[in-house]
């Protein structure tokens, strides 16, 4: 693992992977990369006019590489419904929830759900519940989940699950990531159970510079704070580049592990990927189980083929 760098994937020629959130930021980078080691890869995104542009730049950086873009609103669960009926019987080996909204003002979805615990959360849950019969017929395929180093600034309210209660940005962010975590970790034990061959896993970018830290602050109008953030930004971030790596690891290393959780080796902060620590919460059976009995209930979708 020390020193690993996207020159270490592996051939993947002949397998299919999903990178949501692939307009830009590591997404963007994971796809590039997935399409360089010879993947069909789909960049899932909520633009249109984005996701064609990055998926020109791709084919611009990638001479041959074999790509597509495919609309998906992740705050919509009935786009999410309509991404993954196209799918039917397609071959599906690989899907990266990455696309993610951190620290914006209050919000909801377009199904009525604070948008970070929807989006970051929810659409993705979704997704993966009506992609895994793909994901299954598929010989070791893989879901990996981005979660955040963040997710330590709070566990989830299972009882507040929308923050409807009182609303604090970067508390509801954390939830949300803490939510990315303990569905991987309850997906890992069910997959398991069923001895399915399917690996979920976890991954984070460290601090990378992307947009995600000034969309919150730029919806407000702060043109202060986002000059601070930009500043930030060039003055102590790693890039997209780096910041991808921990997704692309875990998406393609051999020695992943059902649950495992990989970020930058320094600090959690930057470097190359290594097992990251999480806090414990995200590990809890009992908070993973109702997690998930609570996303079903909220999206209206179940894993067909794992059992409880």
């Amino acid at each position: 693992m020390s020193g690993w760098n996207a020159g270490n994937i592996p051939d993947l020629r002949g397998r299919t992977a999903v990178v949501t959130g692939a307009n830009s930021g590591i997404g963007y980078v994971t796809a590039r990369e997935l399409a360089r080691a010879g993947a069909h890869t789909v960049l899932a995104c909520r633009s249109a006019r984005r996701g064609t542009d990055a998926l020109d730049r791709l084919r611009a950086e990638v001479p041959g590489a074999a790509a597509e873009f495919a609309a998906l609103d992740l705050g919509s669960l009935d786009t999410v419904r309509e991404f993954a009926a196209a799918w039917q019987d397609r071959r599906l080996d690989l899907l990266v929830n990455n696309a993610g909204v951190m620290a914006l003002p209050f919000g909801h979805t377009a199904d009525g759900f604070e948008t970070q615990f929807g989006v970051n959360h929810l659409g993705h849950f979704a997704l993966t519940g009506l992609l895994l019969p793909n994901l299954l017929d598929a010989p070791a395929a893989r879901v990996v989940s981005v979660s955040s180093g963040l997710h330590v600034l709070s566990n989830i309210d299972i009882a507040d699950l929308n923050s409807e209660r009182h609303y604090r940005r970067w508390v509801a962010y954390g939830r949300s990531k803490t939510a990315n975590l303990l569905f991987v970790h309850e997906l890992a034990r069910r997959v398991a159970a069923t001895g399915a061959g399917l690996v979920a896993a976890a991954a984070h970018p460290g601090y990378a510079s992307t947009s995600l830290q000034t969309r919150g602050v730029r919806m407000e109008g702060r043109k202060g704070a986002e000059r601070f953030v930009e500043v930030g930004n060039r003055v102590f971030a790693q890039s997209a580049e780096a910041g991808a790596l921990p997704t692309l690891y875990a998406a393609t290393a051999p020695d992943v592990r059902p649950d495992g959780f990989y970020g930058p080796r320094v600090l959690m902060w930057r470097g190359a990927p290594t097992r990251s620590w999480r806090a414990s919460w995200t590990l809890n059976d009992v908070a993973g189980e109702r997690l998930w009995a609570a996303s079903e209930q909220l999206t209206g979708v179940t894993f067909r083929g794992l059992r409880g």
